[in-house]
């Protein structure tokens, strides 16, 4: 559904993204780990043209896309929840939800969409008056992910869903996240907690300095030594030295 080839993204002259490759097959959740400054973010905003790929090539449902501007991606069919959520703080919620139904193919299922999301996120709907900026942080996570499910996405987009939340809200976020892939949305979620990123996920990768360093079955990475000390806590060592001097044990 995705594929991703010697994708390279540069700010200024810092290159963060070094030849990245990898796909989604549709119907997935595929997660990415990483530690902070790994390349995640830029991952994500290089798919959706917020930060443009100055080498290689993207295709979504085997058409280019690293030529498009990121309203003509959303067009396309993927929305991206950001970091931070970024919800409209001054609109209700109720308006930040129809904000994601701008594109001309939302509109005919706006409705459909706008009682679905309620339905999974039913908070929501107790505060469809209030101003965004008035919503707690899981709140605010909630909107956003409906904001990008009212475009009707084939696939998502999620950047770090659980930073800053209780546990209690991350596990409510992480179920909803399965509850969106069983409806039929492709899933490319970006995330710090390795341990619940690996558990919904049916294929992972693990960014580190903007290199695709591991890949596999989430299952094999759970049990990969490197991958429990350095992103588990787990081990003889519960710091990242280990798996950012050591090598690999699962390669491309």
């Amino acid at each position: 559904m995705l594929k991703l080839v010697g994708v390279e993204t540069f700010y200024g002259k810092l290159k963060v993204l070094h030849g990245i490759s990898f796909e989604v097959e549709k119907g997935t959740i595929v997660s990415i780990i990483g530690a902070n400054g790994a390349g995640k973010s830029t991952l994500l905003n290089t798919i959706s043209a917020i930060t443009p790929a100055d080498y290689g090539e993207i295709f979504f449902e085997n058409q280019r896309i690293d030529h498009l501007d990121p309203d003509q991606i959303v067009k396309r069919g993927i929305s991206q929840v950001p970091q931070g959520r970024r919800v409209f703080p001054e609109l209700t919620v109720r308006e930040n939800l129809m904000m994601g139904a701008f594109t001309r193919k939302a509109r005919p299922d706006k409705e459909q969409n706008f009682e679905w999301i309620l339905n999974i996120f039913p908070i929501l709907k107790a505060r469809l008056n209030q101003k965004g900026k008035h919503l707690s942080g899981g709140e605010q996570q909630m909107l956003a992910i409906g904001r990008a499910l009212m475009a009707g996405p084939r696939l998502l987009l999620l950047d770090e869903p659980s930073m800053g939340l209780a546990p209690l809200v991350t596990r409510e976020i992480f179920e909803v996240i399965k509850q969106i892939n069983a409806k039929g949305t492709s899933v490319l979620l970006v995330e710090q907690n390795a341990r619940q990123a690996l558990k919904i996920a049916e294929y992972a990768y693990v960014l580190m300095l903007g290199n695709i360093d591991m890949h596999g079955l989430p299952e094999t990475l759970l049990r990969d030594e490197e991958i429990r000390e350095s992103y588990l806590g787990e081990g003889k060592y519960t710091n990242r030295k280990k798996l950012w001097e050591g090598k690999a044990s699962i390669r491309r």
